[in-house]
């Protein structure tokens, strides 16, 4: 019986835990063993589970990369423990999510997966594995990464520092990535393989997969009954906003212009917003913190009479998917691998910053009515976007590479 293992930032929560958790779903359907390590915030999988360190290891890894910049050098003793359950269970492929966010050291794990020559199938979920330092570059416009880092402009954005150590990242994520013989990369859009493409990860195998979504948590729900539960006007366009977090590259400011543009016949409503943000917001923005639920977003997506995306940095735009899925139409901002979920008859696609742009979208998308979209929204989710259908490929390119 083969055996997948997974390293992961989370199992089954949040967009990448969640992905991760399909795709162990998946390799146990095809009958195999599935593993995920993961750093935090889990949730009950179907895989088996392994835990990657504790609180007090991803703190002190977070004041690593504050003092140092050496995000992804910190976590050794987790690591070396995590090599010995590698070891332990002696998987024919190992499938690797998210290696950053405070929790894994590269170095000693890349040195070890280039000596143990297992394949490695690498999702690359943003750009964070071919720069010195960031994980997006499209709001600065920042193309250093395409030779060296250095001077980097994004250094007090995630994962924030207080010194710049960027171009010395570079050198060792440029050595230690390329150091696997058998490495096949897994962008989840056409967009992220461009820039793959123009990064030092180049000569490697690249296999565009993109993300699925489950079709039946994510469907079209009762509307009056999701309206009357979070205290929404039947009568009022709702604009749908959803993040987490907030941060300034998911265009919170935008949702904050609009609330002063529109008249009081429209609502907007922000989902995954912290306590401080709910509190700022002006009062005809309604505001909830980040859930877990499902069932909720999916009732909010389908009350919803249109869902806003204004991010400035994306790799694909699963939120997107997920209000297409349950009937609603979709404007979003020309911005990384965004605009490849949707097309002209399930949404709009705006210029980066182009507010009036926004306003023109969603009046035509009044004009025309939710119901002019909804079943289009739902069929090109079906086609393309089924995880059923979508983490099979992982199925297929993990038989293709065994079989080499």
């Amino acid at each position: 019986m083969k055996r997948i293992f997974q390293i992961s930032s989370e199992v089954n929560s949040g967009s990448v835990g969640r992905i991760a958790e399909q795709i162990g779903e998946q390799i146990l359907a095809n009958g195999w063993e599935s593993y995920i390590a993961y750093a935090r915030d889990n949730l009950p999988s179907k895989s088996k589970t392994i835990r990657i360190g504790n609180k007090l290891d991803i703190i002190s890894h977070v004041l690593l990369t504050r003092l140092m910049d050496r995000h992804g050098f910190g976590s050794k003793r987790a690591t070396l423990q995590l090599i010995n359950k590698i070891k332990e269970i002696k998987p024919d492929i190992i499938q690797l999510q998210h290696v950053h966010g405070y929790f894994i050291n590269i170095e000693i794990l890349f040195n070890f997966l280039a000596e143990y020559n297992v394949p490695v199938v690498w999702t690359f979920h943003d750009c964070w594995s071919f720069t010195g330092h960031c994980a997006h570059f499209e709001l600065v416009g920042c193309q250093k990464w395409q030779t060296k880092c250095y001077e980097c402009p994004q250094i007090h954005q995630y994962p924030k520092s207080w010194v710049d150590n960027s171009t010395e990242n570079f050198e060792n994520k440029k050595k230690l990535f390329n150091s696997l013989e058998k490495l096949t990369i897994v962008p989840v859009s056409d967009w992220l393989q461009k820039e793959v493409k123009k990064s030092f990860l180049k000569k490697n195998d690249v296999k565009v997969i993109r993300n699925g979504i489950d079709l039946v948590k994510f469907t079209i729900q009762n509307n009056l009954d999701t309206r009357n539960k979070y205290k929404i006007s039947d009568d009022k366009f709702l604009i749908l906003g959803v993040a987490s977090p907030w941060t300034e590259n998911k265009g919170l400011s935008y949702f904050i212009k609009l609330s002063q543009m529109l008249s009081t016949q429209y609502q907007i409503v922000l989902i995954g917003l912290n306590k401080k943000q709910i509190r700022n917001l002006p009062s005809n923005i309604i505001g909830f913190e980040r859930t877990e639920s499902v069932q909720q977003l999916a009732e909010l997506y389908s009350a919803a009479d249109v869902f806003f995306n204004p991010t400035l940095e994306e790799a694909l735009g699963l939120t997107n998917i997920e209000a297409q899925a349950c009937g609603t139409p979709v404007i979003t901002f020309n911005s990384g691998g965004s605009p490849e979920t949707i097309d002209e008859t399930t949404g709009i696609v705006v210029e980066k910053g182009d507010i009036n742009g926004v306003i023109r979208a969603i009046e035509k998308i009044r004009v025309n009515g939710k119901i002019f979209y909804s079943e289009h929204c739902r069929k090109r989710v079906e086609s393309l976007f089924d995880k059923n259908n979508k983490f099979k490929e992982y199925i297929k390119l993990y038989e293709s590479i065994l079989n080499k």
